[in-house]
């Protein structure tokens, strides 16, 4: 059936992702094979597919479908995070839509809602991962949540904790008082707030002064309200200002509260009065200042509850008026910090800030550098509790060493400074969380506070004993310690498996860097500590996706991109070739729907190249290795092929998914639909048929893991070969190498036929214009030998050896050799002169204003990123363009 006229993306897409799917042929059975596995980042249960799944996903489908054609037993291992507090909002934002709530339903009713949403609606993205092409094995789909993974959890949990790796503290944590849970210093966002800078005097108890003879001592605060909780305030050991009154009491106006002028060097004189208050419980610079003056955290104050609204202290001290506030305004109504700022300005306690015209204000204006959660979206309070902790310092060491010694491999390098740092200045790590939906913590604790930790709940009993009450820890673990279990849990593990054996440690882990401490570390500590071995060979660290003008993509600026709306526009292939070709190790890419564009014409030169050789009875090959060769561009492009496959080699080995995608590109496009085909037009005879053939057979084999879906169309189009699909073919071993002298003698003829097309369209000439040409006789063989093509490709009505005569000409210098191509009677020279001398003089003003431009600092300090880069384009624009003109002139001489 001959191949249709026009290439359709949409008509094969669909096609092919459910027949490579329904016949297996992601996981061919090839038990005798090197293994091959990678990992996939899974996605979390409610996510939709966004530009850097996209990225992330193709870079990984590259690979796996390079390690396929290669034979080996490529395993991607694909899967969904129960993502507990995003997929909790989900389905608790679904129970307010319907003026319900979670708390109306007991724990197990409220899980088992969440389970029914992700059932009707959970795990969208699955669908659109197999739109872009992903060659996952979906026939091994894992959820974090699974009875197989929930094992592996609680017994890494519970070793840990055997090993004393786990630990129950009462630390202060990142507390999120919209989703009442804790969270991670990686899901804590620094915004910028517009607040203010209170100063106010602490007066000091029973008489005592300073040396200059005040009675108070300044504090300053961008917290007003945590004053209800001071339990001290701190000067520097080595401020003289401070030194008579160390250890000395000190009043807190509100509370009455006593407490000590402590020394402590995190005080910095230079900085304000020199004097900080100390609230242990609510900051975590004072909760360490509080340790090193004595006070255990179970004695630090709390003052507010799990709405961050304020409670009584342990002492009793904060007065009624405040208790029940809101820890600042909120919903337009005045919280404990507005009341404590009046409280302490009517009482004479408040320094008011004076600006710089002499007018008083309550607080200097400051802009505030304040946490939020990245999804409750609210102010972040450091709040005292009890959670548990790993030891990650501990655990950290193991995948450190491994990294310093090579068994884990970062690419790029550059990321290994970024690694080290984090982990050697890591902290516990806080696992609980405040949650209904995720893995339950397996603890259990009786009434006079033991805590028995096993992987049952009859195990806890037998440790405590028949007669002791149990009550369960009601918090879950954080969704990431489930997850760095993924390189191994999803092979079976506990289970000494067969996949486990044969498919860890993982080869790559490809992964953005937003995630390297998130994920990436984790999954690198969990590994070493239980299997012994790296989770993986290489770690694969790429950029982000950004905006055209460079801007990272966010909804609040409305710049960000469908990777559905892209397939949709330009096919999956075109998406998958651009995000590759423009992944350079180290940088962001920018996304370019010209460049889309661009790759979508190349899937369309592709299909006419495979058409053209349709019509001209080419076939599929029959033959894995080169066939035998006589004619010199048929030599030609089996060398090209041989030079193709071992430059994408070497990039695949480094990494360099750019520079493998823009060596079969540039061969694709450039050598074989460029030139070669044109190179045989009139020519085909049995042998070139079968190069030909051959040769469209390497193409679709080292493009296939960029663009899957037209290349398997075109294979199975081309030839009968059901039996044999491209996904599972071999990769190419031309067993051939280049050809000396036929790679000399057509190279040199598409340098001649390139240098003759640009003069032509230097001088206004049309395309098609037969000149006459004077060859230096050193020449006469070679031209003999390409005649035909010389004939047919550079349209010259004759070849001369002779010497060329007298006037205006061309030279066309190729390989050292000048080739003459008179112009007299050919063009009016003088007129030509006179265009290209005034069009020159143009490109050459704009140039030279625009290189002005560039060249002033206040430009290019204060334009608009965008406008700095417009401006450097336009000028590179027109300096080739001088530059073309400069040459043009030149050849008229």
């Amino acid at each position: 059936m001959p191949m249709e006229k026009t290439f359709d993306p949409a008509a094969i897409e669909a096609k092919w992702a459910h027949e490579w799917e329904s016949r297996g042929l992601f996981r061919p059975a090839r038990p005798d094979a090197e293994p091959f596995t990678i990992v996939n980042p899974p996605p979390n249960v409610t996510g939709a597919l966004h530009i850097g799944h996209a990225l992330d996903n193709t870079l990984q489908d590259v690979l796996v479908r390079y390690e396929r054609l290669r034979g080996k037993d490529a395993l991607w291992v694909v899967g969904m995070d129960h993502a507990g507090i995003a997929t909790q909002m989900v389905v608790e934002r679904q129970l307010e839509e319907r003026q319900d709530k979670r708390t109306n339903y007991t724990r197990d009713e409220f899980v088992a809602k969440v389970w029914q949403w992700k059932a009707e609606s959970g795990g969208q993205i699955t669908g659109q991962l197999r739109r872009l092409g992903c060659s996952m094995d979906w026939s091994r789909e894992q959820f974090t949540m699974d009875p197989h993974f929930t094992e592996a959890v609680v017994k890494v949990f519970v070793d840990l904790h055997k090993k004393g790796l786990i630990y129950r503290d009462k630390r202060l944590v990142n507390w999120d008082p919209k989703l009442k849970t804790a969270i991670s210093d990686l899901e804590v966002e620094t915004h910028e707030v517009q607040g203010g800078f209170w100063h106010f005097k602490y007066p000091l108890a029973d008489g005592v002064t300073l040396d200059d003879g005040r009675d108070y001592i300044e504090v300053a605060t961008t917290r007003p309200e945590t004053m209800l909780a001071d339990m001290a305030v701190a000067v520097h050991p080595d401020d003289a200002r401070y030194k008579s009154v160390i250890g000395k009491d000190i009043l807190q106006p509100i509370t009455g509260r006593r407490f000590k002028v402590v020394a402590d060097e995190h005080a910095d004189p230079e900085l304000g009065s020199g004097a900080v208050k100390i609230t242990p419980g609510h900051d975590f610079n004072d909760f360490d200042v509080g340790k090193r003056a004595g006070f255990k955290p179970g004695e630090m104050l709390n003052m507010l509850d799990g709405d961050a609204n304020v409670i009584q202290t342990a002492d009793g001290l904060i007065p009624d008026e405040y208790l029940g506030l809101h820890r600042f305004k909120r919903d337009g109504k005045d919280g404990a910090r507005e009341l404590v700022v009046n409280r302490m300005k009517e009482a004479g306690f408040l320094i008011p800030h004076v600006d710089k015209d002499g007018g008083e204000h309550d607080a200097e204006p400051r802009t505030i550098q304040t946490p939020f959660g990245d999804r409750g979206g609210v102010v972040i309070e450091p709040w005292l509790t009890d959670q548990w902790y790993v030891d990650a310092e501990t655990l950290a060491q193991p995948p450190m060493q491994a990294v310093r010694d090579g068994r884990i491999n970062i690419v790029p390098k550059t990321w290994e400074k970024t690694f080290f740092n984090w982990m050697e200045n890591i902290q516990p790590w806080c696992v609980s969380r405040q949650l209904w939906w995720g893995h339950r913590i397996p603890a259990w604790y009786a009434e006079d506070g033991r805590i028995f930790v096993a992987e049952t709940e009859e195990e806890a009993q037998a440790e405590a004993g028949a007669d002791v009450a149990l009550t369960r820890d009601e918090d879950v673990l954080d969704t990431w310690f489930s997850s760095a279990l993924w390189p191994f849990a999803t092979l079976g593990w506990p289970e000494n498996t067969e996949l486990l054996r044969r498919h860890y440690p993982n080869d790559v882990l490809i992964s953005g860097f937003d995630i390297l401490f998130f994920w990436d570390a984790r999954m690198a500590m969990q590994g070493m500590e239980f299997m012994g071995d790296v989770p993986w060979k290489t770690l694969y660290l790429h950029g982000l996706v950004r905006a055209p003008d460079g801007a990272k993509m966010s909804k609040s600026k409305g710049n960000v991109v469908d990777p559905l709306g892209l397939i949709d526009q330009y096919g999956a292939d075109a998406l998958r070739f651009f995000m590759a070709a423009m992944e350079s190790q180290g940088r962001d890419i920018k996304m370019d729907d010209a460049r889309l564009a661009g790759y979508r014409n190349f899937a369309t030169k592709l299909w006419n190249a495979a058409r053209f050789c349709e019509a001209n009875g080419i076939s599929a090959s029959t033959s894995f290795e080169a066939p035998a060769a006589t004619l010199p561009v048929n030599r030609w492009i089996i060398g090209e092929v041989a030079a193709t496959v071992a430059a994408m080699e070497s990039a695949f080995a480094a990494y360099r998914f750019d520079e493998a995608a823009n060596a079969i590109y540039s061969f694709a496009w450039d050598r074989f639909c460029d030139w070669y085909l044109e190179l045989i037009k009139g020519a085909i005879d049995d042998e070139t048929k079968a190069v030909t053939g051959w040769v469209l057979d390497q193409i679709l084999v080292m493009l296939h893991p960029f663009m899957p879906f037209i290349t398997e169309e075109l294979w199975t189009g081309l030839g009968d070969r059901a039996d044999y699909p491209l996904i599972t073919a071999q990769w190419p071993e031309p067993n051939a190498k280049r050809d000396a002298e036929a790679s000399a003698d057509i190279d040199w003829l598409i340098k001649l036929v390139s240098e003759l097309r640009t003069a032509k369209a230097e001088l206004g000439l049309p395309p098609g214009a037969r000149l006459t040409a004077h060859f230096p006789a050193s020449l006469m063989g070679r031209a003999d030998k390409l005649a035909a093509q010389l004939d047919r490709l550079a349209r010259l009505e004759a070849i001369s050896f002779d010497p060329a005569p007298a006037g205006a000409s061309a030279q066309l210098v190729v390989e050292g050799e000048t080739i003459t191509v008179p112009l007299e009677g050919v063009i009016d020279i003088a007129a030509e002169r006179d265009r290209l001398t005034k069009a020159l003089a143009a490109a050459a003003k704009e140039r030279d204003g625009l290189t002005g431009r560039l060249n002033n600092p206040s430009f290019v300090e204060r334009a608009k990123p965008e406008a700095v880069e417009k401006a450097r384009a336009d000028h590179a624009a027109k300096e080739a363009e001088a530059d073309r003109l400069t040459a043009a002139l030149a050849r008229l001489g």
